[in-house]
């Protein structure tokens, strides 16, 4: 592939309104405004949006003008995309603390120096400043049956549940990014292709303009539920390179391809490679590691990335323990319980992992799950989590 053709096609989902269309205006050599945003409901960027951030960078690197948009306005309200019940509102200091190393941790994908950097700008520089009338002719273009036609919003009223109007508003202020900026192309997750398009649509209504919409693959599994985000599971870009490894080998193998195709630069025939020897039964593990090595390369540097794989293979290999587990602080006392419950995530499973003799403090197992704890203990958990107690 070229790079037009990999821009097109690497991790895409969908182009509107058409592949075709997008691809002869790059072919004829002009220069685009393409913008991602990113509403600070944490103060962690996490893998999953490392695609949509690694696409940005394709951008950039052929030429075009990208723009980084840190959400600080919509990211009060909150998105609404894929929930059942209204979000919390944040207020504008949590949303700020949130938002304050984002330029930082991006920087890890993006260029915001030297030839052709990237631009941080944030919503709230228009969308603060809209009048009454203004917000009431936004919201003149879009109709009440265009927004209700949405799938998780039809899903609610099955339900009988509440719809709130800030969840109405949230697209119409986001698609609204699209005209502050005047963009050419907004990308983002295939989740977001609603709100994308309500940008689409009032680009056309109020600057008479088309804007292609660039719409990502999501990290899911083969069950469609979401990879290294969700609570419990979330793989920050700042972890260290140790935890990120060790996260990105508990994928489901099914997950290996997209993740080579999404988050590395390894060719697409090398992929399908991989995939033939998978399909013919190879040990999916050593791709894993390969592809835990690309990623944690990017995000850090190759050094720092083998000297994880070597701590993954001492600890799942041979059983050692690595050289910084996690710590926990806790007060004056925990049990190996609440412990090994924080960190499998339920109680019965914490039960079985006791029953079955999987729990060692310090070397020795433990099958009582009362026995306290005391400082710099650590607990193994299963053949490969490991915690070490601080007591504060």
């Amino acid at each position: 592939m070229d790079k037009i053709d990999d821009l097109l096609n690497r991790g895409v989902d969908r182009i509107l309104p058409s592949k075709k269309d997008l691809e002869k205006v790059l072919r004829n050599g002009k220069k685009l405004r393409v913008y991602q945003g990113f509403d600070p409901s944490s103060p962690q960027l996490h893998i999953g949006h490392m695609i949509g951030l690694r696409k940005l960078r394709q951008w950039q690197d052929l030429g075009h003008e990208v723009i980084f948009l840190i959400g600080d306005f919509t990211g009060r309200i909150g998105d609404p995309t894929g929930k059942d019940e209204t979000r919390s509102f944040l207020d504008k200091e949590t949303v700020e603390k949130n938002a304050k190393t984002y330029k930082e941790q991006a920087g890890k994908i993006l260029k915001f120096d030297g030839k052709n950097p990237a631009k941080v700008k944030f919503n709230s520089l228009w969308l603060d400043k809209l009048s009454m009338p203004e917000v009431f002719n936004l919201a003149a273009q879009v109709t009440y049956q265009q927004v209700i036609k949405r799938g998780m919003f039809k899903k609610r009223l099955q339900k009988d549940q509440d719809i709130s109007f800030n969840e109405i508003m949230y697209p119409i202020m986001q698609g609204y990014d699209s005209v502050a900026m005047d963009v050419d192309v907004e990308v983002g997750g295939s989740d977001q292709l609603f709100n994308m398009m309500i940008g689409r649509d009032l680009m056309h209504k109020m600057k008479h303009k088309n804007k292609f919409v660039m719409t990502t693959q999501l990290l899911t599994d083969a069950q469609g539920n979401k990879i290294g985000k969700t609570e419990g599971n979330t793989i920050a870009l700042t972890d260290p390179p140790e935890k990120i490894f060790g996260a990105i080998m508990n994928f489901p193998d099914d997950v290996i391809l997209k993740g080579l195709e999404t988050l590395t630069d390894i060719p697409q025939n090398e992929i399908e490679v991989i995939n033939k020897s998978i399909e013919d039964g190879q040990n999916p593990v050593k791709f894993k590691k390969k592809l835990a090595f690309e990623i944690v390369s990017q995000l850090n540097n190759p050094t720092l990335a083998l000297n994880a794989q070597k701590e993954f293979e001492n600890v799942f290999q041979r059983s050692g323990e690595p050289e910084n587990p996690l710590e926990i602080k806790v007060g004056d006392e925990i049990s190996a319980s609440e412990v090994v419950t924080s960190i499998v995530g339920s109680k019965s499973e914490a039960k079985r992992l006791f029953e079955q003799g999987a729990i060692e403090v310090n070397g020795k197992t433990e099958k009582n799950p009362k026995a306290k704890l005391v400082n710099n203990q650590v607990i193994k958990i299963g053949k490969k989590k490991f915690v070490k107690i601080r007591l504060k």
